[in-house]
């Protein structure tokens, strides 16, 4: 009975760690998406440079994302 316990408990952190893991990668990607020139206009968005990083683009909403 410990035995069933100890692996139930092993197997429930083992896939709490698989999700998170998993989570954290999604929400990387979908909170910094690349787009371009040509697409941040069309967005009413204005192209900006920044120092040593490139062009953004800032969108009327406020956020800013870096240009391909």
């Amino acid at each position: 009975m410990r035995m069933r316990r100890i692996l139930g408990l092993a197997l429930a952190a083992a896939t709490l760690a698989g999700t998170s893991a998993v989570g954290a990668v999604g929400a990387a990607a979908a909170s910094s998406p690349n787009i371009t020139r040509d697409e941040c206009t069309a967005a009413g968005g204005q192209i900006t440079s920044r120092p040593y990083a490139g062009y953004s683009c800032a969108l009327p909403d406020g956020t800013t994302q870096p240009i391909t």
